[in-house]
């Protein structure tokens, strides 16, 4: 693994790495933690320094952190609560609105959805809807 080019960083497995180079301030943490998440199958590993990518004040990294854990859930079918609470924030952030859809979208697809909270499936329904409006919208204007 290449710190300086971010060079196979896609390939980390190790947590202890990754939390390393967040200590370092590394600027590829994000593509390790994608790595991590991709290579360790582990909600209790992944979530929490996903969590430290998003609570970073870094767009970049913050973004990365979301795609881990839509990695995270699409591999493993399991998400964690404290995620799940951030995410409901971050669907009002308009810097951050559309990774956070990507994982939201993540979460209704694959977790089963007893075991997330009413908020989601409200938010999905909404989701969904405004969706297939848009589509709808853009059928009939194109028709001119």
């Amino acid at each position: 693994m290449n710190w300086e080019t971010g060079e196979g960083l896609i390939g980390c497995d190790d947590p202890e790495e990754v939390d390393a180079a967040f200590d370092r301030g590394e600027p590829h943490v994000g593509a390790a933690l994608i790595g991590l998440a991709l290579n360790c199958p582990d909600v209790d590993v992944v979530a929490p320094r996903a969590i430290r990518a998003i609570s970073s004040g870094r767009h970049e990294l913050r973004g990365q952190g979301l795609t881990a854990l839509s990695h995270m859930v699409r591999l493993t079918n399991q998400a964690d609560s404290a995620s799940v609470a951030l995410l409901r924030s971050l669907l009002r952030d308009p810097e951050m609105r559309e990774v956070a859809e990507n994982y939201a979208a993540d979460l209704w697809t694959y977790v089963p959805h007893r075991d997330l909270p009413a908020w989601l499936h409200r938010w999905s329904y909404m989701y969904l809807l405004r969706h297939k409006i848009a589509i709808w919208w853009w059928s009939i204007t194109r028709r001119g």
